[in-house]
């Protein structure tokens, strides 16, 4: 598979992951939300920020979405439950916005 973006092909995985994590940046990021039918706002932003931070700075770490929950939460002050999530990324908040924050497809299991 590829997105067309900017008139430059960018390979990704059959599941919509990129192949090159350093293709991504900020406008292809809103480009592959748009794609999938989400306007990014600064709530979308900071939770592909935090998973961004996580996968780069924290051992190539991908939360799951009860630590996503935790950790933004603590960062808009406000409690977040797993529904806002799904509201922010309806196709599975950690792997829609890992995918559209330019992360590798998960491979963790569920349930921990």
């Amino acid at each position: 598979m590829a997105i067309d973006f900017n008139g430059t092909t960018i390979a990704t995985t059959p599941s919509g992951y990129l192949e090159n994590r350093d293709d991504w940046n900020e406008d292809l990021a809103r480009h592959m939300a748009k794609l999938e039918n989400i306007e990014l706002t600064d709530r979308h932003w900071d939770m592909i920020k935090y998973l961004r931070e996580e996968f780069f700075g924290n051992n190539e770490h991908q939360p799951n979405t009860r630590t996503i929950v935790k950790e933004l939460s603590a960062r808009w002050g406000a409690t977040v439950d797993q529904k806002g999530l799904y509201d922010l990324f309806p196709g599975d908040p950690s792997k829609q916005a890992g995918r559209i924050a330019g992360l590798p497809e998960s491979r963790r299991k569920g349930g921990y």
